[in-house]
């Protein structure tokens, strides 16, 4: 294995080969630094990562190349032999995670058969494993289509008749609909906002403190908390008294991905006395004008989404509100107990949602599974290749 090169982004020339790294290709260069066809493994960051280049390609510095120069084995035997072997256990590196030459050298992998059969198993693999790439590829479709499905059902359940709209003639050219059938208000008149604490090294803290969790921006995901990274903080006890999350908040995020801005979720006190950060919103509905679930849910469909894309700050792909554009979000505002059952029904909607993405999931990890098998098996010769078939040599093979 050869080391990468350095090549800065603003001395790549874009050309005809890919400028590939421990994360995979990320651009394209006029030069090459090894030949066609090649492999190359990452070192830092995603280590032991394994990609095929057909036509070459400039390996750079987080990553190691194999070519022709490089090995007496058939190089398509030997991409799918160290597919096969373990090469992130070796890790040798302290802070960033690395794959060390020495180390990789060390792996066992099969004794390599004669070049004939590397390139028979070769030919083998590349049919069947491309045939589990296929679907591989399917069922990714078939998840991004499924939440494409459940964000338009979300959105007609809350406002009949919204995906029949042309944005051409305006940003919301629903609205004067909504306000026909519905009392159309701005959320601020049926709804407080809670701002979130700043926690810094210059808080006093010699009085009467508290210890308590807090959540944070990563913390806010669309449609459900995550509580897997909740820090804990110390702060004074009156401002953690004033700032304390309430069971039924509705949580709203400041800045993020444009796609996910604000996207709410409802705070149903998993963590007692939970505290928030600045950069986390928490609004109060006032319970017989405005339904938590109700206001999440809305801003989770294509009015919402339109309403925070078009009044958000933008950066590149991340953006930002702030707690005047969240008051003045313009939502139908039918009868409490009407909000409550549309929002069961778009509740109904996403779990069923939820249930085919499982389902798509675990049939990815049995793809993943089944492909990592066929691999071992194939190259630690388990079966002969020349009379089998991918559909039936992994029965009974430990992946």
């Amino acid at each position: 294995m050869a080391y990468g090169d350095s090549l800065a982004s603003e001395m790549r020339v874009d050309g005809d080969y890919p400028v590939v790294g421990s994360g995979g290709t990320s651009g394209s260069h006029l030069l090459s630094n090894f030949r066609a066809p090649g492999i190359v493994v990452g070192r830092k960051g995603s280590y032991g990562s394994v990609y095929w280049l057909p036509m070459g390609g400039f390996a750079i510095d987080t990553a190691y190349y194999i070519d022709e120069r490089l090995t007496s084995a058939d190089l398509r035997w030997l991409y799918y032999v160290l597919q096969a072997v373990d090469l992130k256990g070796p890790s040798q590196d302290v802070g960033v995670p690395g794959l060390a030459r020495e180390a990789a050298y060390e792996v066992p992998v099969p004794v390599p058969p004669p070049l004939e059969e590397q390139r028979r198993i070769a030919d083998f693999l590349d049919v069947e494993i491309a045939r589990i790439d296929r679907l591989v590829d399917l069922r990714c479709l078939q998840l991004l289509r499924l939440e494409e499905r459940a964000y338009a059902a979300v959105s007609e359940t809350l406002i009949p008749g919204i995906l029949g709209f042309s944005r051409s003639s305006g940003p919301w050219p629903w609205l004067p609909t909504m306000a026909d059938d519905r009392p159309l208000v701005r959320l601020g008149y049926v709804c407080r906002l809670q701002n979130g604490l700043t926690v810094d090294s210059k808080r006093d803290l010699s009085g009467d403190v508290v210890t308590r969790p807090y959540l944070r921006v990563a913390n806010v995901q669309a449609g459900y908390v995550d509580l897997d990274s909740v820090v804990e903080v110390t702060v004074p006890r009156d401002i953690a008294n004033r700032t304390s999350l309430r069971p039924g908040d509705v949580l709203m995020t400041e800045g993020g991905d444009l796609d996910k801005l604000g996207r709410g979720t409802v705070w149903r006190g998993e963590l007692p006395d939970c505290l928030h950060q600045n950069h986390v919103f928490a609004l109060r509905p006032e319970p017989d004008r405005l339904d938590g679930d109700y206001l999440a849910l809305m801003t989770r469909t294509l009015h919402g989404r339109c309403y925070f894309e078009s009044t958000g700050s933008r950066t590149t792909n991340l953006a930002s509100t702030n707690s005047s554009k969240i008051m003045s979000f313009p939502i139908p505002l039918p009868s409490v107990a009407a909000q409550r059952a549309l929002a069961g029904e778009a509740q109904a909607v996403i779990e069923n949602s939820q249930a085919a993405k499982r389902l798509l999931e675990r049939q990815l990890g049995l793809l993943s599974e089944r492909r990592q098998a066929l691999i071992t098996a194939a190259v630690t010769g388990q079966f002969d290749v020349s009379t089998a078939s991918g559909r039936n040599t992994t029965e009974g093979i430990s992946a």
